[in-house]
Parts: structure tokens; C-alpha cells; sequence
């Protein structure tokens, strides 16, 4: 049977995983950038989306994770406690908490990413909803590395919930869509330029060197432009590659390294391996 297409009308809710507990970069999302915590600058951003709906932190039980869940507070942001390490189980329920019909995973971790890739890509699931349950900018991912979004129908993401049993699947929320490509209806979009570079331009944080480059950005770009864009920072490491070269030996380095083994899907090409 053909599926008609017929526009996505349902409440859409954005969430923004965060807590205090990473191993790499301890308390990486409560770290300062331009006077404010890393996370309200991702959050804030992603506000200013005209597709997100609703933005939701959700973070941990952990008592560590209040600090997390103060600066909602003080913020008036939306926030959800759940499972520490099943991100799947914590989307989850935050969206059921929030009433979601399409559930949209952005990590807080992308305090650079640019409000127009979200719009883009909503804006494709939207249009194109039901042909895609599932439509991200990542597989395979064009953009810089820290633009990424996914989305995901709640009756999707509820059907990955109840299947997915592979720790990498619970851990990284989304694995069971794009491994099995025979469930889902799956969709993405690349950057339109035509250009891709995921594996050459670094914009996430896992390290001290990527705030050093996100926190050098910032003091170039903020206080004269806050929304600055995908475009203004290409513009700034053009004119300034010794930016660029800040965290540049992490390039292309993501969690896919650690389970090559594990996934079909993902050829050792779209990761690098120079990181422990």
C-alpha cells in the first residue's frame, strides 16, 4: 500500500540529553561559555528552532544531576529525570511525561548547532510524515560533527523501547532504527551544500580541547551576533584556522569506534580512531 502523504500535525517534543557524569569531560555541560552554562546556551538555541515544540533537559537520577535540574529550574526550562545509561528508556519516558507525538533526540552536548539544520530536518518529517517514522541529518551524516538531530514518531520510538535489547542500543537511544532498516521507515537529510564535513569539522564536546575551540568561538562570535550560524563559524575558522586547530586531532573521533563490530550499518570510514 502506498502511504499518502499528509502533513505531521502532532505535538513534537525536543529532548535535550545532559548530565554531570561524563567520563571524558566531568560537569562538561554546566561549564561556562560567554557567562552562561554550556547547557543553556544548546538549550537556547534550540529554542529558537520553529519546529522543536516543546525542549525538555533530561538528565539523571543522580544527586549530582541536581545542579542540572536548578538551572532548569532558575531558567523555567522543562526537565525529566530518568535512567543514567538507558538514554532509550530515559527519551522515552520524558516524552511520554510530555505528551510527545514525534520525539526529536538533540544532545546537549551541540552548544554550536544551528536552529536552521533542526528546522530543516523537522521540517522534512513533517512534510513528508508517514513516509518516514524516523528522519535524521546523520545517516550517513554530511554536516559538521555537533548539527545533529534526529526525530522520531512516538510510536516508533516506543517500538524500539519494548525491542531493543543490545546495550548500544539503550545506551545511544536511536541504533535500533537505523540497524534495522527493514522495521522502520527510515530518512535523512544532507547538508545542501552538497559538501561533507562530518569526518573534518569538529563542533561537540567529549573533550577539554573541543570547550577550548567551542569557547574560543563563542568569544568571537557571541557578544556581536548570539545566533550566530553554521556559516559564521565557517567563516571565523577560515579566517582563523589556528581555531579550527584547537581540538582538530579529534576530527572524526565518535562513539562508532568502540562497537564497529556490533553495527551493520556503519563502515569504519564514518569514524576515527585516534582517541582512547
Amino acid at each position: 500500500m502506498t502511504l499518502q502523504q499528509s502533513h505531521f500535525r502532532g505535538k513534537i517534543v525536543t529532548v535535550v540529553q545532559a548530565r554531570t557524569g561524563s567520563t571524558r569531560l566531568p560537569n562538561k555541560a554546566i561549564m561556562m561559555l560567554a557567562g552562561k552554562p554550556l547547557l543553556l546556551h544548546a538549550v537556547e538555541r534550540i529554542q529558537r528552532s520553529l519546529n522543536a515544540g516543546t525542549v525538555v533537559v533530561a538528565t539523571t537520577l543522580d544527586p549530582d544531576d541536581d545542579k542540572i535540574v536548578r538551572l532548569c529550574e532558575e531558567q523555567g526550562i522543562p526537565c525529566f529525570r530518568g535512567d543514567t545509561y538507558d538514554l532509550l528508556d530515559r527519551h522515552y519516558k520524558a516524552a511520554i511525561e510530555y505528551g510527545a507525538d514525534a520525539v526529536v533526540k538533540i544532545p546537549s552536548d551541540c552548544p554550536l548547532i544551528d536552529p536552521a539544520v533542526i528546522d530543516r530536518v523537522i521540517g522534512f518529517f513533517k512534510e513528508q510524515y508517514p513516509k518516514y517514522e524516523f528522519v535524521s541529518n546523520l545517516h550517513p551524516a554530511t554536516y559538521p560533527d555537533g548539527n545533529d538531530v534526529e526525530i522520531m514518531t512516538m510510536q516508533a520510538l516506543e517500538s524500539a523501547w519494548k525491542e531493543a535489547v543490545r546495550p548500544l542500543e539503550r545506551e545511544h537511544t536511536t541504533p535500533y532504527f537505523w540497524e534495522n532498516p527493514e522495521k522502520f521507515r527510515c530518512g535523512n537529510i544532507l547538508w545542501e551544500t552538497g559538501l561533507d564535513y562530518s569526518m573534518t569539522h569538529r563542533w561537540t564536546i567529549d573533550y577539554i580541547e573541543d570547550y577550548c575551540f567551542i569557547k574560543a568561538v563563542y568569544e568571537a562570535l557571541y557578544y556581536k551576533k548570539p545566533m550566530f550560524t553554521l556559516y559564521d563559524v565557517l567563516l571565523l575558522i577560515e579566517s582563523n584556522p589556528r581555531i579550527a586547530d584547537i581540538n582538530a586531532h579529534y576530527n572524526g573521533v565518535n562513539w562508532y569506534r568502540h562497537h564497529l563490530h556490533e553495527l551493520r550499518t556503519i563502515m569504519p570510514s564514518q569514524t576515527a580512531f585516534n582517541a582512547s
